[in-house]
């Protein structure tokens, strides 16, 4: 579930001062003020602790009691009328066996009306079958047919939508991990099957599912600045979106999908570097990103949050924090084997925190783990990346059997492959045999050449060797190493 703030910042304006006042009302005048301080974003926890005169224990059972009180003004908002209108659903046959016709047929017309007024439509397929039955003799039967019809198709094309959207992000995984050209070109190809989906019909429901997968694409697999004349820009995306949120504010799956749209915001701003932007959407994402994590693989690449993450902290040079930060992130998360994409950036993640404060034996051992208990076969590049940097961490602990044994294991990933296509791991593997030599002879001259080289390639699948900070303390520490025990194997 998302964290309190969140849920906050989700509210509606009208939900948001119906609460308020209920508060100030039941003479909670400080879990008003709490309520509002974290609307605005104004204060930290412990300026607000300040302010209220209250200690650490009695902020937080005030914070407990407000999320309840949200939660229960929430349940109460969407039981009514929503509830009651799929109640009288569920209940429709009695009122087929036991009303004179006229009055069935009044009835269910009152109740399709009410359905549509709440972006129920799922349920309207039930009320034009009825309605096909009472209307068997009259001519208005064809006319029930088709709605029939009509609303049946369109419940399969959102259907369609959904497991087009959970298809698309699955494939993304394998692209990320390879940046190969067929994945991308079914990425491609599943966009336009959206697009065409959505455009069956005038549906907000499906213009948000194509949504979801339009603003990805574009900021991560069709990165060209190629935007035709007659598409939206992805600020005019968001902003339609948030009307339609606001619009249909009690619907269950637009309430989560909100949470969904703040990602794709932050993702946005990184991607264009507006940082200061970014952060406005950092805090949020940040304290929901176990619910992101776990609820969202299905509509966007979640895991991608924290590698943003992780940027963001090298950009800020916050990344030694990130170690403590990890037993909340990953509390209720359970990692999955069998979703290869999202274990390999999970672990890598748990294994950069780790480096990052000089925890080399874990970072082997997370590593190392993640080698053995996953098979890679699919994904030769990962599995490349994966070894250079157990190949650092092996030099970092002055183990030169199994740098020499992993190095070479590397060097086999490579020629299959193509040194063309992944010179950046040969250039990785090149400053390494500099600093495992034993010619102490410039040394840092020749590392800190190698390293603008580095930094210079690019490549388009994941390449976690690139979060590695290449700065002056990365140089020192591995010209200060002193290995001994044979000579260094592989080639140049």
């Amino acid at each position: 579930m998302a964290k309190l703030k969140n849920i906050i910042k989700q509210l509606s304006e009208k939900d948001y001062s119906a609460i308020y006042d209920s508060l100030i009302n039941g003479n909670a005048e400080k879990s008003a003020y709490l309520l509002k301080a974290m609307r605005e974003r104004h204060l930290s926890e412990n300026k607000v602790m300040v302010e209220l005169e209250i200690n650490a224990n009695a902020y937080y059972t005030m914070r407990s009691r407000l999320s309840q009180k949200i939660e229960e003004y929430l349940v109460q908002q969407m039981e009514s009328p929503r509830t009651d209108l799929l109640r009288k659903v569920a209940n429709i046959n009695e009122v087929f066996f036991t009303k004179k016709k006229t009055i069935a047929i009044a009835m269910l017309r009152k109740l399709e009306k009410e359905l549509i007024e709440a972006d129920l439509v799922g349920e309207l397929p039930t009320i034009y079958k009825l309605l096909k039955k009472l209307h068997i003799n009259s001519p208005d039967f064809f006319q029930f047919s088709q709605l029939y019809n009509r609303h049946v198709a369109y419940m399969l094309a959102v259907d369609k939508a959904e497991d087009v959207l959970a298809d698309y992000f699955k494939k993304y995984g394998n692209y990320f991990l390879t940046g190969d050209a067929t994945e991308k070109l079914s990425l491609e190809l599943l966009t336009k099957e959206m697009h065409n989906i959505a455009n069956l019909y005038e549906s907000h429901r499906l213009y948000v599912y194509r949504c979801c997968i339009l603003v990805f694409h574009r900021l991560f697999v069709d990165k060209e600045e190629n935007l035709q004349q007659d598409e939206e820009s992805i600020e005019d995306i968001f902003k339609r979106v948030q009307e339609i949120f606001e619009t249909y504010n009690l619907d269950p799956v637009y309430y989560h999908l909100n949470l969904l749209f703040e990602f794709l915001k932050l993702e946005y701003y990184n991607h264009y570097k507006v940082y200061k932007q970014a952060e406005r959407y950092f805090e949020e994402i940040n304290d929901a990103a176990s619910n992101l994590l776990i609820n969202y693989p299905y509509y966007t690449f979640a895991i991608q949050f924290l590698i943003s993450k992780f940027e963001r902290s090298l950009r800020l040079g916050t990344e030694a924090e990130l170690y403590a930060e990890q037993e909340e992130l990953f509390a209720d998360f359970e990692p999955d084997p069998n979703n290869v994409p999202q274990h390999v950036i999970y672990t890598v993640y748990q294994a950069m925190c780790s480096y990052y404060t000089g925890r080399y034996e874990e970072t082997a051992k997370l590593l190392n783990t993640l080698i053995n208990d996953v098979s890679l076969k699919k994904y030769p590049q990962a599995q490349m990346e994966i070894k250079a940097l157990l190949c650092l961490q092996y030099c970092l602990l002055k183990d030169i059997d199994l740098y020499n044994q992993l190095s070479t294991s590397v060097q086999r990933n490579i020629r299959m492959i193509g040194k063309d296509a992944c010179e950046n791991v040969l250039t990785f593997l090149k400053i390494l045999k500099i600093a495992v030599s034993e010619a102490k002879k410039e040394k840092q001259k020749k590392i800190s050449a190698l390293i603008p080289k580095f930094k210079s390639m690019s490549v388009n699948y994941f390449a976690p060797t690139y979060l590695i900070r290449m700065d002056e303390k990365f140089v020192e520490r591995l010209i200060a190493l002193e290995i001994q025990g044979g000579a260094i194997d592989g080639e140049d």
